[in-house]
């Protein structure tokens, strides 16, 4: 795998770590294939802060993504990036027609351990080249996932997709999580990504700025650390953490943020 590819496993290894500690997430396709793939993580990357974080972001955008199912029952669901990430599973399909996208080699290695069913499906491909989108289908409204994947897009590659998905479905809702630029810049001497070789990432500001020329609108911005899963954490872990992830600096840093279709 290359590096960005490598990433996934830094979620990987966080929903592993709290589905076994019992908090935050349950997630025993995690467990199971971090303990199989033995992939090395070192310095933050393996940080039980990071771990925590992780596992709240992956349990938001699964409530999130619950709701919009429940809102809107023949949607499609597109995950976009989806790594190794279990959220098929976690979720449930619903009889929804759900598409996981990601490298070739990312899904060739998802493909140990998912199978492909009436209602899922895995589709090879570089998600910044939008000719993967017409095999999606059509006349259809659509759940977008992007989570943990905005930073690797420059500004105008992620337009470019959001554009293309906005025209091929009805109507989209998505949900997406970014870095602020000044995040992306401090990315170059401080994140756990460097641990695997990446250090090249992008952010943005305004959330305004994706509503051009895509046909979105911005709706709300989302908590990335709610209360009710920081208080499953025990002690001065919750305090530590409080402080860390989900103060005023974390703002700074990492934004979660709705858009929907005009």
């Amino acid at each position: 795998m290359n590096n960005v590819n490598k990433t996934l496993y830094i979620p990987l290894y966080g929903k592993a770590y709290v589905s076994k500690k019992g908090v935050i997430l349950h997630d025993e396709k995690a467990e199971e294939i971090w303990d199989a793939e033995g992939f090395e993580l070192k310095g933050k990357a393996r940080s039980k802060w990071l771990a925590y974080y992780m596992g709240m972001r992956s349990a938001v955008f699964d409530q999130w993504l619950k709701k919009q199912m429940d809102l809107d029952s023949t949607a499609v669901i597109v995950h976009i990036g989806c790594g190794m990430d279990s959220r098929v599973v976690r979720v449930g399909t619903g009889k929804h027609a759900w598409y996981d996208i990601d490298f070739p080699d990312v899904i060739r290695e998802r493909k140990r351990y998912y199978e492909e069913s009436v209602e899922y499906h895995m589709i090879e491909s570089d998600a910044r080249n939008n000719d993967w989108i017409k095999n999606l289908p059509k006349n259809k409204n659509a759940i977008i996932v992007m989570e943990g994947v905005s930073m690797y897009f420059q500004t105008e590659e992620l337009t470019r997709l959001l554009k293309h998905l906005v025209s091929h479905f009805q109507k989209i809702t998505v949900l997406m999580d970014c870095y602020t630029v000044f995040a992306a810049k401090a990315s170059k001497y401080k994140n756990p990504v460097n641990d695997v070789g990446v250090t090249v990432l992008h952010g943005i500001d305004d959330p305004k700025i994706l509503e051009k020329d895509t046909g979105l609108v911005y709706i709300r911005e989302h908590d990335l650390t709610p209360d009710v899963m920081i208080n499953e954490l025990s002690g001065m872990e919750r305090v530590i953490f409080k402080k860390l992830f989900a103060g005023k600096f974390a703002k700074k840093i990492y934004r979660l943020y709705e858009y929907k279709s005009r």
